[in-house]
């Protein structure tokens, strides 16, 4: 008797929370129903002609920027001017980079100045890119070094944020994997953005929970001018979404499209690079507040790290006789954000990259919901503790 008021009182306070987190969660799968469809394509016109800086921060990148360097000179007569500003590589970036301007004179070559003590390195270089950039341009597009831009991609940015009126717009790339242990992780890691903020194409945002990527970030000029730059985000970890909020909270438009179709990313090697570097800024907590930040992470624990290991523990208390409504309805509950989560993966599927030759590793994607627990857990992890190195740079 004593035991199942126990494990009924325990099922109650369960049900609650969750059902709370579900109906959240659930109001924001529900915006991404109504979403942009993903940019394709488009040429550019000759209105267009030189109204963009692209600039593209380094440190020690030899290894993962030639994918960037050849996407960008795929670009057309809208590109003004690539800014490549390095701090200081060692490892033949720049030379990398000096090879290319030989060939592309719209390629520059620039060094930032030694790092403040109160700024991030990547803010850094972005902001003095966007000094050392032609006042003649528009826009300021960022670049990260493991991008793949594809052919038109910034021509295709600038229509879309003029169409949709945006002052600064971000697109979500095509994610390359290799290994079995990232195909496995990345994805349950992806998910928890999914489950804080909305989807890519989400047209209407709440200024606090606006969502950016830096890996492809286009601003309008003035309004980069208007914010002093980077200078906003200057101590940020995730200095995209800092930036992109402090924009909105001043008025600004800010969207966040899908541009799986215009670029591509190879981030980490494997499981273990997955799980140290990407997980470092995922929390997002230099965009936030405290309380935003607990409750998104009460909201990953009842909706995304529970359900896995919770719903088989329901199904064992149900085959044992323990019926009782509670249970019932927070097995039913469980299961239903199982469906859900997997469901999801078909969602999210035309966000990675399987290319011709088969992958057999990319199967594991199908199982990446077995590796929510651990997503969360990552999270948690950012969420109380600080970055201290990067790329060599140590904070």
């Amino acid at each position: 008797m004593l035991t199942e008021i126990i494990l009924g009182a325990f099922c109650l306070g369960l049900l609650l929370s969750q059902a709370v987190a579900f109906f959240i969660l659930l109001s924001r799968l529900l915006k991404g129903a109504r979403r942009c469809p993903p940019l394709t394509p488009q040429p550019p016109t000759p209105e267009m002609l030189g109204t963009v800086s692209v600039i593209v921060p380094t440190l020690n990148e030899v290894a993962r920027i030639d994918g960037c360097l050849r996407g960008l000179t795929q670009q057309s007569y809208e590109v003004r001017e690539i800014l490549i500003v390095d701090s200081n590589s060692q490892d033949g970036t720049r030379e990398k980079v000096k090879e290319i301007a030989a060939k592309d004179p719209r390629f520059r070559l620039k060094t930032d100045y030694p790092l403040p003590p109160d700024w991030v390195g990547r803010p850094w270089a972005l902001h003095n890119g966007f000094l050392f950039s032609s006042p003649e341009s528009d826009w300021i597009l960022g670049i990260d070094a493991d991008t793949q831009p594809q052919a038109n991609l910034v021509a295709s940015l600038v229509k879309a944020a003029i169409a949709e009126g945006y002052d600064l717009v971000s697109l979500s790339p095509q994610f390359i994997l290799s290994y079995p242990g990232e195909w496995w992780l990345q994805p349950a890691l992806l998910m928890t953005l999914l489950y804080r903020f909305d989807s890519a194409g989400v047209r209407e945002q709440d200024p606090e929970r606006v969502m950016a990527n830096g890996q492809c970030f286009l601003c309008r000029r003035s309004v980069l001018a208007a914010l002093d730059g980077y200078s906003g985000a200057k101590g940020s970890f995730c200095d995209d979404v800092t930036l992109a909020r402090l924009a909105a909270t001043k008025g600004y438009r800010v969207g966040f499209l899908d541009g799986a179709k215009l670029i591509r990313v190879r981030m980490y090697e494997g499981l273990k690079e997955t799980w140290r570097e990407w997980g470092r800024s995922l929390d997002l907590k230099d965009a936030s507040y405290q309380g935003q930040l607990w409750g998104d992470l009460a909201l990953l624990t009842c909706t995304q790290g529970l359900p896995i290991i919770i719903t088989p523990l329901l199904v064992t208390a149900f085959n044992f006789g323990y019926d009782f409504l509670s249970l019932k309805i927070l097995l039913a509950l469980n299961l239903l954000l199982l469906l859900i989560r997997f469901a999801l993966l078909l969602a999210v599927s035309p966000s990675y990259y399987r290319g011709e030759k088969v992958n057999l590793s990319s199967g594991l994607f199908w199982l990446s919901p077995l590796a929510d627990p651990l997503a969360v857990i990552r999270i948690f992890i950012s969420a109380f503790t600080r970055p201290q190195s990067w790329r060599g740079r140590v904070y």
